[in-house]
């Protein structure tokens, strides 16, 4: 089948800026450096990360940003970009089960990505009709995936033009353009399955009933490719694409602010810091928040109606001491008002008055997280982003993490009494550059997905690429390595 070219930086791009170290920033530097450019990136904190940040407070290894890994091997398809592999630089485990699943009845459900045992987890459940339809689901999921990601999710777009390929009329016809929830609901009809393979709808920043159908794509990557942990903490990805980088010749300017940019025409010659410095470039690859990309472009593209923003999430990080019993290392607990939530913290611009939460216990598996005898614990609780919900976090933060803590001791999830290390509020998110106080950017609206999301091409500006969760392909560690893969193709053609 011919290959589609999409269009390029036109000119010289033997030096390319690299503006932001976050992963989409580290995968575009290790794309552009197997394709022989050189390159510098600009990072204003004092490691690489990015939204993948990291803390240390008293012992405890925190990783602030995402806590859910999945396909690896998008990791190692960049570090193979330098002739590098993910083996040599990381140790992962995978988990099992991926996700321990608690709902209001007092019922659990182990997610695991084994047929057989995940087929015997819903039958225990739900029974041998629910079992069934899991299956028939499994299958769904495999057969969406295997049409949809290298051609619709892993390309660039010039225009919606380029859907118009012959991979679309089999991507429709499984449904892709329905709902998530309806979707999911054709094979498992019982509520708490259905929750387990729709609530990553909140990645997308829609609710199951508006996300897209395509979006099981995500479920997919969970429940069927895996999840996993990484030795060290998630900190050790960044960490380990900037080390293969720096080896492959990039050059990493670590607290560095970008202040603007130098343009002759409709190119840009050169990058500046806050400190004042001038670096030459030949192309550059913003990985900044749009807002913040567009700024820095002094130009953004005109939208028929303004981006609308996934919600955000107040994050606590706790500790509690280290007990005979083992906490899973992903527990989802669901709270009896699920389609309540969305609309709360969606539409209404409220917290949940019954909240779903993800909690993360990494020592379980990485003890060495913590000092001995320590457990280190990640809650995160969707919330209102800054624009649908201008509250008051200030006066808030407080009482609502008290709030929190009542929802974990009643549920008996871990650390409902424990220490409190550090608490992430949108204003924080706000505070580090994210748009409408959320680290999730721009929400997957149809109207923002594919090639109606914000383009890595900026119109008037010729050599300036973007990269990262605003645009093409989306949120996640897996769309986010696959955006500077993409970004590196608009500069090389490869």
């Amino acid at each position: 089948m011919r290959r589609v070219a999409h269009a390029t930086v036109p000119g010289r791009t033997d030096h390319v800026v690299v503006v932001g170290a976050g992963l989409s920033g580290l995968s575009t530097a290790l794309h552009l450096l197997g394709a022989g450019r050189a390159v510098t990136v600009l990072e204003r904190e004092p490691h690489p990360g990015g939204r993948t940040g990291r803390l240390d407070v008293d012992g405890f290894r925190i990783d602030t940003g995402p806590t859910v890994m999945t396909m690896p091997e998008l990791v190692d398809d960049a570090l193979a970009a330098v002739g590098s592999s993910l083996a040599e630089r990381l140790e992962l485990t995978k988990l099992d089960p991926a996700y321990h699943a608690r709902f209001a009845d007092g019922s659990t459900l182990d997610v695991h990505t084994d047929p057989e045992a995940m087929e015997t987890e819903i039958r225990r459940l739900a029974g041998p009709q629910e079992a069934l339809g899991y299956r028939r689901l499994r299958a769904w999921l495999t057969e969406l995936y295997q049409a949809e990601f290298d051609r619709f999710v892993a390309s660039n777009f010039d225009s919606p033009l380029d859907l118009l390929h012959p991979s679309l009329a089999k991507v429709a016809a499984l449904g892709a353009f329905g709902r998530l929830d309806n979707a999911i609901g054709r094979f498992v009809r019982d509520e708490r399955v259905r929750r387990v393979f729709s609530f990553q709808a909140l990645y997308a920043g829609l609710p199951p009933q508006q996300a897209l159908a395509a979006y099981a794509v995500i479920p997919y990557m969970d429940t069927i490719r895996g999840v996993y942990a990484v030795r060290g903490g998630l900190r050790q990805l960044p960490q380990a694409l900037a080390d293969a980088a720096t080896e492959a010749g990039a050059k990493f300017r670590y607290d560095t602010t970008v202040a603007g940019l130098e343009r002759a025409g409709s190119r840009v010659t050169a990058v500046r810091t806050a400190a004042g410095e001038r670096i030459p470039c030949d192309a550059v690859v913003l990985t900044t928040d749009l807002p913040v990309s567009y700024r820095l472009l002094g130009r953004a593209p005109r939208r028929p109606v303004g981006l609308r923003w996934s919600p955000s999430a107040v994050v606590l990080h706790l500790a509690s001491d280290r007990r005979a019993e083992n906490f899973p290392h992903h527990t989802i607990s669901f709270g009896a008002a699920w389609r309540g939530t969305f609309r709360e913290i969606i539409r209404d611009g409220r917290l949940m008055s019954d909240p779903s939460l993800l909690v993360t216990t990494p020592t379980g598996v990485d003890p060495a997280l913590a000092p001995a005898g320590r457990h280190l614990h990640y809650v995160l609780a969707p919330c209102p982003n800054l624009q649908a919900g201008p509250l008051d976090w200030a006066r808030l933060t407080p009482a609502y993490v008290d709030e929190l803590r009542d929802v974990l001791a009643a549920r008996g999830l871990p650390a409902a009494d424990g220490e409190l290390l550090h608490v992430t509020t949108p204003l924080d998110w706000a505070a580090q550059g994210h748009a409408a106080g959320t680290p999730f950017s721009a929400a997957h609206t149809f109207a923002q997905t594919g090639p109606f999301r914000p383009r890595n091409l900026v119109r008037g500006t010729e050599n300036a690429v973007l990269a990262g969760s605003g645009t093409t392909p989306g949120v996640g560690i897996p769309t986010t390595l696959v955006s500077g893969r993409l970004a590196a193709a608009r500069i090389t053609g490869r």
